[in-house]
């Protein structure tokens, strides 16, 4: 496996960039993976080791690089580090929007255009909590490269604003598929019925499938939400949709 850490160049700053794919066999096709809250960590880079092994070009942005933010550090527990750190996650993560985020895609599309080891006339995005709703905005951003856009408990997919996610992923041509948490906070139950009623009756080529039983946080292994079993689903799901999306 072939990983660097990339400065890419957008109009707000340098945003750094974890980038990785496999030694052989290339080009690869891109899957553009958005952080959570939390931001970046090593459980993400081994999340994006694990779809890079698959056979795929992986970048993995920083989404806070304007506030001059590399990584949170704890975040889990009562201490009084913890707490300041979900306090700072949670100012991060109402700093960014989705024309900001927009911007960074352009910036990462960019660059694919550019390395021979990446082949950016198929991409697939994804995106947990926060970033589910960039995954999906992305899509309709480049509806001819994006084959695939996945988000897994993601956050504000259907609003009342005119870049609401739900109208960007009817504007894709993608193959969307959404996770939802029986069990979330941060997008409540009774929001997943519609949304798939209105993906539906817009003729998207989409699955939202509840995960039932289980928590906001299911699929990353240092979260006390986290369920093997439904973890694993989430990843054969997205290898499912990535392979028949993304194939050649």
């Amino acid at each position: 496996m072939i990983e660097h850490q990339a400065e890419i160049l957008t109009p707000d700053g340098a945003m750094s960039t974890f980038i990785l794919h496999p030694e052989r066999n290339g080009p690869h096709p891109v899957v553009l993976f958005f952080m959570d809250a939390p931001g970046i960590r090593e459980e993400l880079r081994d999340m994006a080791r694990r779809i890079a092994a698959t056979g795929y070009y992986v970048m993995l942005p920083n989404l806070y690089y304007r506030s001059g933010v590399q990584e949170l550090g704890g975040f889990i527990g009562d201490s009084p580090q913890a707490l300041e750190a979900r306090k700072q996650m949670f100012s991060l993560m109402a700093s960014i929007d989705i024309p900001q985020v927009m911007q960074d895609v352009d910036a990462l599309v960019g660059v694919a255009k550019t390395d021979p080891a990446a082949d950016s006339a198929r991409i697939a995005t994804l995106g947990y909590c926060m970033s589910g709703q960039y995954a999906l905005s992305a899509a309709a951003r480049y509806p001819d490269a994006v084959k695939a856009a996945a988000s897994i408990y993601g956050v504000r997919l259907m609003t009342d604003r005119p870049d609401s996610p739900h109208l960007a992923a009817a504007a894709s041509r993608a193959e969307i598929y959404i996770a939802w948490a029986e069990i979330d906070a941060y997008a409540p139950l009774e929001q997943c019925a519609p949304l798939a009623e209105a993906l539906s009756a817009a003729g998207v080529k989409a699955e939202v499938e509840l995960y039932r039983g289980v928590e906001h946080g299911f699929a990353f292994p240092g979260r006390p939400a986290y369920d093997k079993a439904a973890a694993e689903r989430h990843w054969e799901r997205l290898f499912g949709v990535f392979g028949r999306a993304l194939a050649a």
